[in-house]
């Protein structure tokens, strides 16, 4: 199985980032983090140091997915890496899998034109910069090569369309019922 990467950038969402790594690898995909900066500990949005398991230039040159974390500034941070922006063209030309989440669907995928003709979403107010996309106003969209998801809270969703494409539909039921997102009985204490 190829390795799919998670990059990070200076100001990532921390939930987006280490929720995606820890789904996928529960349901056996190898993923890494990938540091853009010179350094390997990233900081994210809210002050959270994130050791990545390997620099930029480090990464193969077949990835399985390439995953877009978002979190301001982090989105900003990667749409600015050139070498990044200039490997999701590439792999986007070969037929490879993006996803992105939270702000990166527009500040990056939809910046690069990446989106135009796809249906998408994204955390909301950053539609205007997905020219040439259908929005949705939903947790997860699945759409040719990409999956996008609208924020923090839909982590899991973006998760579970990767597992289901990547691997298959039981093994994301599977993934999500050992984490509670379907539980098969809610008893509420108030």
């Amino acid at each position: 199985m190829k390795t799919s990467y998670v990059f990070l950038a200076p100001g990532f969402e921390e939930i987006e980032a280490l929720g995606t790594v820890d789904g996928l690898r529960r349901g056996g995909i190898t993923v890494k983090t990938v540091s853009i900066t010179d350094e390997n500990t990233v900081v994210g949005a809210h002050g959270i140091p994130v050791v990545a398991d390997i620099k930029f230039d480090e990464i193969d040159d077949n990835p399985d997915w390439l995953i877009l974390p978002g979190g301001m500034p982090g989105a900003t941070n990667l749409f600015n890496c050139e070498p990044l922006t200039n490997l999701l063209i590439e792999h986007h030309k070969a037929g490879g899998h993006i996803a992105a989440i939270c702000a990166s669907p527009g500040v990056v995928l939809g910046q690069l034109g990446l989106l135009n003709g796809e249906t998408a979403t994204c955390y909301p107010g950053f539609e205007n910069l997905c020219a040439g996309a259908t929005m949705k106003d939903v947790r997860s969209v699945v759409s040719g090569q990409f999956v996008t998801a609208n924020g923090p809270s839909s982590t899991l969703n973006l998760v579970y369309e990767i597992l289901k494409i990547n691997r298959d539909k039981q093994t994301a039921d599977e993934v999500m019922q050992g984490m509670l997102l379907f539980p098969k009985q809610q008893t509420y204490y108030f």
